[in-house]
């Protein structure tokens, strides 16, 4: 994005893989999931005056026109993630970026090792060194290892005085304590639930894996949480009390599959029995069902993450051009800041957002 809004400039892009845009193109299950109809600081975990600040210069309609004057034309797909963008292919957003950044010298397959500067930088690479007047470093997070994901962005900041906060993968599945391994006999099976976490709540499909849990809500509730307690409503959309009626038994009352409630009862120790025979305790207890707590053991780690959260602090960069406050010409973009969105799109429009600033500025 920001080599496409440059012309008449020497440019050269220096890029780990074979192809440019690989995480674009395993993004959004192939579709690229580009932005959101609805994009806002609140949906962004960091520096909300620089988040603010970008996603006013370049918003989701000015990323929407972009991609529509170059050939694509993403569409809300409302059974994924609620307002997300997404696109034909993902190939077709690589395509176009090919054709935008065809006056830019690319570099493929070349692995950055380390910067020096002396009145200019010295790129070093595995395969050369590259001279550059300023540099520009938007090389993600330590996610999708696969896809050349490194550390390269925190390293080049911290050998120029940065501070880098405590990374930590962020869109990822959650294992679960001793207490919640029923929920990896449900492996498989998605239901409609709403998370809570610290002052963030989240409505959409929890997935429950062999691991512990993952799905939407659970990858946007991992971007929040910190340590202790969280907790779901596994029927959000109705009040259990009022179900709970005659002589039908409890499994056969509540609108969820058999298997979520055999495992839901056994795990707060009530039997599966006419709604009539049920004592106050173990009404109260069917009560937790609207506010299940518990305490995720930790996440899936970084194979599995979508991104990281953490990063290159935002205190120390121009908020308007990107530009690092601890070195002249040298400027970050995207994912490696410590600004991090929740899924639906809102990474990549902070990333090509970011771009714009910087590019309407280097």
């Amino acid at each position: 994005m920001f080599a496409s809004q440059i012309k008449n400039r020497n440019i050269c892009l220096i890029e780990s893989n074979s192809k440019i845009g690989q995480k674009i193109k395993v993004s959004g299950g192939a579709k690229c999931n580009i932005t959101n109809e609805k994009v806002s600081s609140d949906n962004y975990l960091g520096d909300r005056k620089l988040s603010s600040f970008v996603l006013k210069e370049f918003s989701n309609k000015d990323l929407l026109n972009f991609l529509n004057n170059n050939g694509v034309y993403p569409k809300i797909n409302p059974k994924i993630v609620k307002g997300t963008y997404f696109c034909q292919s993902s190939q077709d957003v690589i395509n176009m970026f090919s054709k935008t950044t065809s006056h830019v010298k690319k570099f493929l397959n070349t692995k950055v090792v380390d910067v020096d500067f002396n009145e200019i930088f010295t790129i070093k690479t595995d395969s050369q060194n590259i001279k550059a007047k300023k540099l520009v470093v938007a090389s993600g997070g330590l996610s999708y290892e696969g896809l050349g994901a490194s550390s390269i962005a925190f390293d080049i900041a911290k050998k120029f005085g940065h501070t880098v906060t405590k990374l930590n993968p962020a869109l990822v599945g959650f294992t679960v304590q001793k207490e919640q391994f029923w929920f990896k006999k449900l492996s498989g099976l998605s239901i409609m639930a709403k998370a809570k976490v610290e002052n963030k709540s989240f409505y959409g499909s929890l997935l429950f894996a062999h691991k512990g849990c993952s799905g939407p809500i659970i990858l946007n509730s991992s971007l929040y949480w910190k340590k202790g307690k969280m907790s779901f409503d596994f029927l959000p959309n109705k009040k259990i009390k009022k179900l709970l009626t005659g002589n039908a038994l409890i499994s056969s009352r509540i609108p969820l599959p058999k298997r979520f409630m055999q495992e839901f009862l056994n795990s707060i120790k009530v039997e599966d029995k006419p709604c009539n025979k049920l004592n106050i305790e173990e009404l109260k207890s069917l009560e937790t069902i609207h506010n299940y707590e518990f305490s995720p053991a930790g996440n899936f780690g970084y194979t599995k993450a979508e991104v990281t959260k953490g990063g290159i602090s935002t205190d120390e960069i121009d908020f308007q051009s990107m530009e690092s406050l601890k070195q002249k010409d040298l400027y970050f973009l995207g994912e490696c800041l410590d600004v991090t969105g929740e899924l639906g799109g809102y990474n990549f429009q902070f990333a090509f957002s970011s771009a714009v600033s910087c590019a309407n500025r280097i």
